[in-house]
């Protein structure tokens, strides 16, 4: 059986390609970006966009089984001609508020268009991820800060390599068809405690300054991040702030249950990155 993982050159796509190899699967990897892939030995890589679904056609022959990256705006083609290829199951990357976005390219979309294709389906919902944390590369490398509001909000950060190995195990596995698996990390931490497990993990202190929520949402808006995210990513730490709450054992327990291994904290997660905020 050959497996195919879209976006396979991304921060979670290289998990579940490498989770799938460990199992034995054939693994055909597309990318748009063929020679910068850097995929283990072993893989079948191939060129494709999903924003092109025309530019799949050849990827999708002989694939039984397929992990699809989220492009809403495509998804219908996509999902479509995976059908028509024979494609019988698809996991999709999605994620925790799926249901509060109904826009044209959010992850609703791409789920509404794998369960109408009448094909096997599994919705894989992370919270947030740990790397968003990445943002903050530069101004921890450069200044050993973070500049950001809302120190005390609470969150619970899920590792990318989690997410992948979820991911991977309803690929393989059977008994998950019809199924969203909605999780997170195994803890929750406040922003503050979260740049502290950064500074720890490179050896330094990386200090936190406290933004007035005003003067930070000028500041993302003009760094290019769009309006309507920055207002609803404030109000959830604010709210966060206001009210927080403890782990939600619930979102915690997916990993282990599904994958036989505990979730990896974002301690962990901070020495995997090391080198990245060096």
């Amino acid at each position: 059986m050959t497996i195919l993982v879209t976006g396979a050159t991304g921060m979670v796509g290289r998990h579940v390609v490498a989770e799938l190899m460990k199992t034995g699967h054939r693994v055909r990897a597309l990318t748009r970006t063929l020679s910068a892939a850097g995929l283990p030995a072993g893989v079948e890589v191939v060129g494709g966009d999903l924003t092109d679904p025309a530019s799949l056609e050849s990827s999708l022959h002989g694939i039984e089984r397929m992990y699809l990256f989220p492009v809403g705006r495509t998804a219908r083609e996509v999902v479509a001609a995976a059908r028509q290829a024979g494609v019988r199951r698809i996991v999709v990357l999605s994620g925790a508020l799926a249901d509060t976005d109904d826009s044209e390219d959010g992850y609703l979309a791409v789920e509404r268009a794998v369960e109408e294709s009448g094909l096997e389906w599994t919705h894989v919902r992370p919270g947030e991820f740990a790397a968003n944390w990445l943002d903050w590369a530069p101004s921890i490398k450069e200044r050993r800060v973070v500049r950001r509001p809302y120190g005390a909000a609470l969150t619970q950060p899920t590792h990318e390599a989690d997410i992948a190995a979820v991911a991977a195990t309803v690929l393989v596995e059977d008994g998950h068809a019809g199924r969203t698996y909605t999780f997170a990390g195994p803890e929750a931490l406040t922003t503050v405690a979260q740049v502290d497990a950064i500074g720890a993990a490179i050896g330094t202190t990386v200090r936190f300054e406290e933004l007035d929520p005003v003067e930070a949402r000028a500041e993302w808006i003009s760094d290019g991040y769009p309006e309507t995210f920055v207002d609803w990513i404030f109000a959830m730490w604010a709210e966060s702030t206001r009210n927080p709450a403890p782990t939600n054992q619930q979102w915690a327990d997916v990993v282990p249950r599904l994958t036989g291994r505990p979730a990896r904290t974002f301690a962990q997660w901070a020495r995997d990155h090391a080198a990245d905020f060096r």
